[in-house]
């Protein structure tokens, strides 16, 4: 799993109902759910991609078990308690410090200063990621995407702490600015204010799919709700945004295959 510090390494669904939410996504998203395998981990699902790779997470957490509510981000760290210790320094909490996963690696759970939580991860093994995965990788994640009442603090404590850059931004008018992040030679996504375009304080992420027309029809078929979108973005595809059908929002980016009139 890769330890290059920003890079997303796992998605994660805490959820009430593990059941639907395996019937919702593999019909929106088109991944093929099952158990972990693991005696260890439990009931844990694993969402796989069309190709084969591992993508996300999904569970029901036992009562008192540490999670984050909704979907949420595994940042890759080379590091997992020196960036907690680092997150700290900057400003933001570790409600949950550094622990194993057996089998997997080592993670915490974070907060920056603004109260917007995610997660750190050290993976055991050498092998890249293949949940991230810019591009047209159907079922992969390809975009990540910050909604924060401080844009100026988020960036400057994110900026410190994996190291990203401020690589320009996409003026939205009276809502701000859409600023693209930098981390090396990888732009894994942006930050926006919550306070002027309206959306929730937290960490959203994008999964690429195939038509996304489709994809809305199915998550509403099966009780979802369309939150935004479908709206062209740079490139030709279309974003959008729905509700699965416990309330976790959960981004979507693909092309239209009918043409709309």
């Amino acid at each position: 799993m890769t330890k290059d510090a920003g890079i997303p390494a796992w998605f994660e669904l805490t959820t009430p109902d593990d059941a639907k939410a395996q019937a919702f996504y593999a019909a929106t998203i088109g991944w093929t759910i099952a158990p972990s395998g693991m005696a260890e981990h439990g009931e844990y699902l694993i969402a796989t991609a069309p190709d084969g790779a591992a993508v996300a997470g999904i569970m029901t957490p036992a009562p008192g078990a540490p999670s984050l509510s909704g979907w949420s981000i595994y940042f890759g760290t080379p590091d997992v308690d020196a960036a907690a210790a680092k997150v700290r320094d900057l400003g933001g909490s570790i409600p949950v410090a550094p622990m194993d996963i057996p089998g997997v690696g080592r993670f915490a759970i974070a907060a920056d200063p603004q109260g917007v939580g995610f997660l750190l991860m050290t993976g055991e093994s050498s092998d890249p990621s293949t949940a991230f995965a810019q591009g047209t990788q159907h079922g992969h994640g390809v975009w990540v995407e910050l909604a924060t009442p401080d844009p100026d603090g988020a960036l400057a404590f994110y900026g410190a702490l994996f190291g990203w850059t401020r690589e320009g931004a996409m003026p939205m008018g009276p809502m701000g600015d859409y600023v693209f992040l930098g981390s090396g030679e990888a732009r894994p996504g942006a930050v926006m204010s919550s306070t002027t375009t309206g959306a929730p304080a937290r960490w959203n992420w994008y999964a690429y799919v195939p038509d996304i027309d489709a994809a809305i029809a199915a998550a509403t078929d099966l009780g979802g709700t369309l939150l935004q979108g479908p709206d062209p973005i740079p490139g030709g595809d279309y974003s959008a945004n729905v509700g699965d059908t416990s309330g976790a929002q959960i981004g979507l980016v693909g092309p239209r295959t009918t043409a709309v009139t």
